[in-house]
This record gives C-alpha cells, sequence and structure tokens, in this order.
C-alpha cells in the first residue's frame, strides 16, 4: 500500500522549534528560592524550572515545576520576562520566568529526578556561586526582580483548553 505523506506532518518536521521552559523567582526574606541539581555530572543552581507540557498553560507549568523541583506550593504574582539563550551545547531556549510568593512547604514530598536540594540564598551568594549557575539567565532574573521589572501576569493568556 503506498503512503500518502500528510502535508501538515511534513511541514511541522520542517520547523525549527526551540524548548518552551518556565520559571520561578521566589523572594523571602532577602533570600530567593534555588535549587541544586545534577544536569549531565555537574552540579549546577537554577530557578526551580522545567519544560511546558502538552495542553498546559505557562502559569501552570510554573506552579507545577515550583511543587515538583522544591516542594513549595506558589502563587504567581507577576510576569518578570521572556528570556531567549543558546546554551553551550547549541540547545536553545525561551523561557517565561515568573515572581511568585511561597505559600506552603511539603517537607515529605519526593524532588524530581536530578535535584538534589532546595536552597534559600541571598542575592550576594548567588553572585558568589556565578560558576555554579546552570545559565545566565539565573542571575539575570533576580536582577530583574531586584530592579522591580514587573509585567501584569495576564500578558500571558493560555487559549488551551483540555481536551
Amino acid at each position: 500500500m503506498t503512503r500518502i505523506p500528510s502535508v501538515v506532518t511534513e511541514l511541522e518536521e520542517d520547523i525549527w522549534r526551540p524548548h518552551v521552559t518556565v520559571a520561578t523567582v521566589v523572594p523571602r526574606d532577602g533570600r530567593f528560592l534555588l535549587v541544586e541539581e545534577d544536569v549531565r555530572g555537574r552540579t549546577v543552581l537554577n530557578q526551580p524550572a522545567g519544560h511546558l507540557e502538552p495542553d498546559e498553560s505557562l502559569h501552570d507549568a510554573a506552579v507545577r515545576e515550583t511543587l515538583e523541583e522544591t516542594g513549595w506550593d506558589v502563587t504567581l504574582t507577576c510576569l518578570l520576562g521572556v528570556q531567549q539563550w543558546r546554551s553551550p551545547s547549541g540547545s536553545q531556549f525561551v523561557r517565561f520566568t515568573f515572581g511568585a510568593d511561597a505559600l506552603r512547604h511539603h517537607d515529605d514530598r519526593p524532588l524530581d529526578t536530578g535535584i538534589l536540594q532546595a536552597l534559600w540564598l541571598t542575592h550576594e551568594e548567588i553572585r558568589a556561586a556565578a560558576a555554579k549557575l546552570r545559565s545566565p539567565l539565573v542571575l539575570a532574573s533576580i536582577d530583574d526582580w531586584l530592579a522591580g521589572r514587573r509585567l501584569p501576569l495576564d500578558s500571558v493568556r493560555s487559549f488551551i483548553t483540555a481536551p
């Protein structure tokens, strides 16, 4: 039987796509919530962050990733910005970074695979650990927070409905 190729599928295969990720900047008492994680054998510091999943809003992804990686429930307060970055390996990312308030910690919740621990660090401690930061987006996002950059949460809207 002859296979008739789908024009849509062929077009989709030809379109380059960056990784779409989310992150949260969670301040509390002069410190920021970070994760220490193992990435290909290297221990790095990052904001709670991860990939957008199918049929998930960017807001929901940010809340989910923060809980999975830190054990903290958060409520989003603002959009800090959208960053574009190319990793040293050549992968490209578009990251939506949100500001959030910490609500409640689940001590007994296991953290995502690869996450070694959640930490509360000061801006100075994060700057001093610059060589351990997963990407330049970590410090840039905290600097944005400290500079007062804020966009309304409704700057990002989802029109995805559950399947």
